[in-house]
């Protein structure tokens, strides 16, 4: 990875390496000048943390040239597939990478995503759900999403007709969406009590161009939404990828990346009041790499996630570490 020898200058012992961790969301992707595939996964995996089992999420990586457009993310859940077959072979040791699957489906099709969630399906029994990115912010200088969504994706009538094909399959809708939006997913959660809902990487705190310098004021309304949303019971949270750029820390433009003290001095908080209005059988702890690996290693972000929880007990530890994660996305 291009940014190795940066990530090397910070070396820590690993902190409870017999901790059975299953990481629920990570990219495979081959960009120029960005390559982390399955080789470079496994060195991560491999730093020393017990990393037993993980779970792709899409990043619009590997689609199908030849097919339909709305067929084409087909083909990131059949080279995922691919990838997890070559680890549930056993020949790279325990761990089962890509054990579940989350791909991309445009959901703006309504009902006529459905053959396009079967046809999912039917490439992988790994495929557990889908992400439909929603971040949207008025101002420039915050980018927009992968999907560039419109402004209230998620309370578009024929988005939510696409939405409620899930969950008669089954399926689950990862939320990625900044903190302004985060009343929406209520709103959605609310109008879809049956479909299994995961909010990632806390709602996106925003801390770059029109909300930088505005942390404390940002801090307090995300408490308040975040409170509103764990009252729906179909919602769990992951609990990470808050180190990236637009959360506006600054860590990838340092001589020296971070600490462990230093991401939990920054952002425990955020995971700490995550933890109180979900609670740990609702919660699980994510990497987000590589995307997350611009500011801080992956042993090093997995000795921060410890470091949080130190004071919880055996059984509150297995759930946010590993148990979370295994329930909401099916893994054996």
């Amino acid at each position: 990875m291009q940014n190795a020898t940066w990530l090397e200058q910070v070396r820590e012992p690993i902190i409870d390496p017999a901790q059975k961790i299953c990481d629920p969301h990570h990219h495979l992707w081959d960009h120029p000048g960005s390559r982390y595939l399955l080789d470079e996964l496994l060195a991560d995996l491999r730093s020393g943390h017990n990393v037993v089992s993980t779970v792709f999420v899409e990043c619009a990586s590997m689609y199908s040239a030849d097919a339909p457009e709305a067929l084409r993310p087909v083909g990131e859940t059949e080279f995922v597939n691919g990838v997890a077959a070559m680890t549930a072979s056993g020949a790279y040791g325990d761990v089962r990478a890509c054990a579940g699957i989350v791909g991309f489906a445009d959901l703006t099709l309504g009902a006529a995503v459905a053959p396009v969630l079967d046809a999912h399906l039917a490439r992988s029994p790994r495929f557990r759900g889908i992400r439909h990115a929603s971040g949207w912010d008025p101002d420039p200088r915050v980018r927009n999403s992968h999907t560039n969504p419109p402004a209230r994706l998620l309370a578009d009538a024929t988005f939510r007709k696409g939405f409620a094909e899930l969950a008669p399959r089954g399926l689950s809708f990862d939320a990625w969406l900044y903190h302004p939006q985060i009343s929406e997913l209520t709103e959605l959660a609310r109008a879809f009590p049956d479909t299994t809902i995961v909010f990632d990487h806390f709602g996106g705190p925003l801390g770059i161009g029109p909300y930088e310098g505005r942390r404390e004021e940002i801090h307090a309304q995300w408490q308040r939404d975040v409170a509103e949303l764990a009252r729906c019971p179909n919602v769990v949270a992951k609990l990470g990828g808050i180190v990236m750029p637009v959360n506006g820390f600054g860590f990838h433009q340092r001589a020296t990346p971070a600490t462990s003290d230093e991401i939990v001095s920054a952002t425990g908080r955020y995971y700490r009041h995550a933890i109180d209005c979900f609670g740990v059988e609702r919660c699980m702890f994510e990497s987000n790499f590589p995307v997350d690996r611009q500011s801080v290693s992956y042993h090093v972000l997995w000795n921060a996630f410890k470091k949080l929880v130190a004071d919880a007990s055996d059984a509150e530890r297995q759930w946010l570490f590993h148990d979370t994660a295994a329930r909401v996305y099916r893994l054996a």
